[in-house]
């Protein structure tokens, strides 16, 4: 039946700052950049991973109508849309750097994980992203990594 997930649609306020981030920042590559008409078909994708694809696209019509698109936006100028991707890398720490030397902000700093190591940030528009490292083998959860997580739950119903 399926045999691949080719194109997520991530919900971003302005293409071009988009591209800024996803392009200049992350290291994406422009897959697609078409005026249609009624809307602008921007896809980006990662160099390792040519056919899996980000469309960077602004909430409203056709899609959704401007009331709709509207709330969406809020939604996500308030980071309530959920995670917009996960990331993985071999290395999460030269990420890190990487990415913080080039003026990324980070929403959690490095940390190990029972499924790996990572660090999580958002894009200018709210979307949370995590970067991974993942682990050759899922560790068991314990009491701890309950408890960050609880507060990391807590500090975002926070924002």
């Amino acid at each position: 039946m399926f045999d691949n997930i080719s194109i997520t649609a991530v919900n971003v306020l302005d293409q071009d700052e988009a591209l800024d981030f996803y392009v200049g920042k992350l290291g994406f590559q422009v897959s697609n950049d078409v005026d249609m008409g009624f809307m602008r078909w921007l896809t980006v994708t990662l160099p390792e991973a040519p056919d899996r694809h980000l469309l960077l696209e602004v909430p409203g019509p056709p899609a959704l109508s401007e009331e709709t698109a509207a709330q969406v936006r809020d939604l996500l100028t308030k980071g309530a849309l959920g995670v917009a991707c996960i990331l993985t890398t071999k290395d999460c720490q030269a990420t890190y750097d990487t990415l913080r030397a080039r003026g990324v902000e980070f929403t959690q700093d490095v940390v190990e994980q029972p499924y790996g190591v990572d660090c999580a940030l958002r894009d200018p528009f709210g979307n949370h992203i995590r970067i991974t490292q993942p682990a050759d083998q899922v560790g068991e959860i314990t009491d701890t990594d309950l408890r960050r997580w609880e507060c990391g739950a807590e500090a975002d119903h926070r924002d």
